[in-house]
């Protein structure tokens, strides 16, 4: 009876212990440096320190409904009410997303750039992969609302878990933007978390550390996995959508964007970039990338008029 009692205890001993690793792992995802981002993109060329600090922009500090601050940056070039939304990958800060800004800034948009919650300079403890995060970005897509009047023509563009993020705010909350832009989203959390492991962790069958994982995941967090669904709730959005995938990306597969294609109903297209891995669409075919936007635009909102009355103004 003693061998049995011990035996039970140390199971559940080591069940906890995997159950608190895993949920660990989801929440607390290692970010790159802000440092590594920074060089990273001026390395590239993707980054320009002093356009950007000549870029007319403020500071924002916006209210997560969770209590903490988003930290954001309002970039004001065009005195126009359009805009767009940048919502970056996990890892990642709002650096990332200047390229992105930069594409939409040459089109006669202005554009917010933004920290994911326990990303950059937002607050916020842990990561959700969208599920606490739709929130965030339906507070700041709110508060440009208010700031501009309802009449503002708003577009978000989300790379990665933005792209998540993106989706499940605009299928779950309210479908609140004229457009969409999804690079490289997941469709399915569990799906994800699952090709992850047979990638990473060849030893440790998803079906087992999945639903412990999930456990762990619904008491210290207060959502299940299974929550974090963008194909899901694809159906409910109405406004257009862009689906951009790289054809060799192999940490989120491209099948997962072409099956939110398939899923999503109304005006749509899809870019299966050829060139680059997992969000790297735009860093390696960015003639083929602005030609898409481009075209996606002309198509479903009518851009073309105010995309040559900018790129003028800019060759004046």
């Amino acid at each position: 009876m003693r061998r049995l009692l011990r035996f039970l205890l140390s199971f559940i001993l080591f069940l906890t212990t995997l159950g608190v690793y895993f949920s660990n792992r989801l929440m607390y995802m290692k970010k790159k440096d802000e440092n590594f981002i920074l060089n990273r993109e001026k390395e590239a060329g993707r980054f320009d320190p002093l356009a950007f600090e000549n870029l007319p922009k403020r500071e924002v500090s916006i209210s997560s409904p969770f209590g903490y601050p988003l930290k954001t940056i309002i970039a004001e070039p065009h005195d126009r009410k359009k805009y767009i939304i940048i919502a970056h990958g996990v890892t990642e800060n709002k650096m990332n997303s200047v390229k992105y800004m930069n594409i939409f800034l040459k089109r006669g948009y202005n554009a917010v750039i933004y920290d994911h919650r326990r990303h950059g300079e937002s607050g916020g403890k842990t990561t959700s992969y969208g599920h606490y995060e739709k929130f965030d970005l339906q507070a700041v897509v709110q508060w440009l609302k208010a700031e501009k009047g309802p009449d503002v023509q708003i577009g978000i563009h989300g790379e990665s878990m933005g792209a998540a993020t993106m989706l499940l705010y605009a299928g779950m909350l309210e479908d609140g933007a004229d457009f969409y832009i999804a690079d490289c989203p997941f469709s399915d959390f569990e799906e994800q978390l699952s090709h992850r492991l047979k990638t990473e962790m060849k030893l440790l069958p998803p079906k087992l550390f999945i639903p412990l994982a999930d456990l762990f995941i619904r008491v210290r967090q207060r959502y299940s996995i299974k929550d974090v669904s963008p194909i899901s709730v694809i159906e409910n959005i109405q406004k257009p959508i862009l689906f951009i995938h790289s054809q060799l990306d192999d940490f989120i597969l491209p099948t997962m964007t072409e099956e939110l294609f398939q899923r999503k109903q109304g005006p749509k297209k899809l870019y299966l970039a050829t060139n680059g891995i997992h969000a790297q669409s735009y860093n390696e075919n960015k003639e083929d990338y602005e030609r898409v936007i481009d075209e996606f635009l002309d198509e479903y909102v009518g851009e073309k008029k105010v995309r040559d009355e900018a790129f003028a103004q800019a060759d004046i």
